[in-house]
């Protein structure tokens, strides 16, 4: 069978996986299960994320299909065990997004953007609030450590649990630190170093930014400019573990120029 037998849409995608997870098909295919896929899945979404930040439609292209399969998996799996099917996930999404749009398909109006989130984020409160559940409940526990101490604070804040203004969360890094440098045990410096580390994700907040991408994009320049130092030192004949710090901050700041 060739792959033009497969028509390029979702329909086709669960076609061929149906292909792979079936007797004849790839055993491989056939032993996953929704827990031996979740780290797979994380992986290809930060992948994802990355061609995005890279602005590479390409690589976009890839890592979108990469992610759709394994959307597709998940719901393969829940049809097979009778559980759900595509059709209740997309019913599902379906009312979740009619729901939460009332200045599209209701009598609600709107100024602007900002005030579309703020009613939305309104309506996903009351829906919490019809279960009992805590406003902190929507964000997965499973995110990046940066990212999810940003989630929960930003609920928090929704409630009015907030500093009243950015100089209150600065003034929280200063105190978490002096509490750092008294702890006296490994596991008060482990305690307080995350105290730091919440607080900082907490000023990042404030100012608009995502704590999550700023580190990865530090983490970028760090990678860029010590690759660049070591590519300085094999071209001047020179073994960058033997040079001197001084000598090693020098490239940092060759590295840095050329790269900035």
């Amino acid at each position: 069978m060739s792959n033009n037998d497969y028509p390029s849409t979702f329909d086709g995608v669960i076609q061929l996986l149906q292909r792979l997870r079936g007797p004849d098909g790839c055993p491989w295919d056939r032993e996953q299960t929704r827990d031996s896929l979740k780290s797979q899945f994380l992986e290809e979404a930060y992948e994802l994320i990355e061609a995005i930040e890279q602005d590479d439609a390409e690589k976009m292209i890839e890592e979108l299909g990469d992610v759709l399969l394994h959307v597709v998996f998940q719901v393969q799996i829940g049809e097979e065990g009778g559980e759900f099917n595509r059709g209740s996930v997309f019913q599902t999404l379906i009312e979740k997004l009619l729901r939460r749009h009332p200045h599209v398909f209701g009598d609600v109006e709107v100024a602007d953007a900002d005030e579309v989130v703020s009613k939305w984020q309104a309506i996903k409160q009351q829906e919490r609030a019809d279960t009992g559940a805590s406003i902190l409940d929507g964000a997965p526990k499973q995110m990046p450590a940066l990212s999810y101490a940003q989630a929960i604070q930003e609920r928090a804040a929704r409630t009015g649990f907030d500093w009243q203004d950015l100089r209150g969360a600065l003034d929280k890094i200063s105190e978490e630190m002096e509490e750092l440098e008294q702890a006296q045990s490994d596991s008060e410096r482990e305690s307080e170093l995350g105290d730091v580390l919440f607080s900082i994700v907490n000023a990042a907040r404030w100012q608009g930014i995502d704590a999550e991408s700023a580190l990865r994009h530090s983490n970028a320049r760090f990678y860029q400019r010590f690759v660049t130092m070591e590519r300085f030192s094999q071209e001047r004949g020179l073994s960058f573990p033997d040079l001197s710090l001084d000598d090693k901050e020098a490239l940092w700041q060759e590295a840095k120029r050329l790269l900035d």
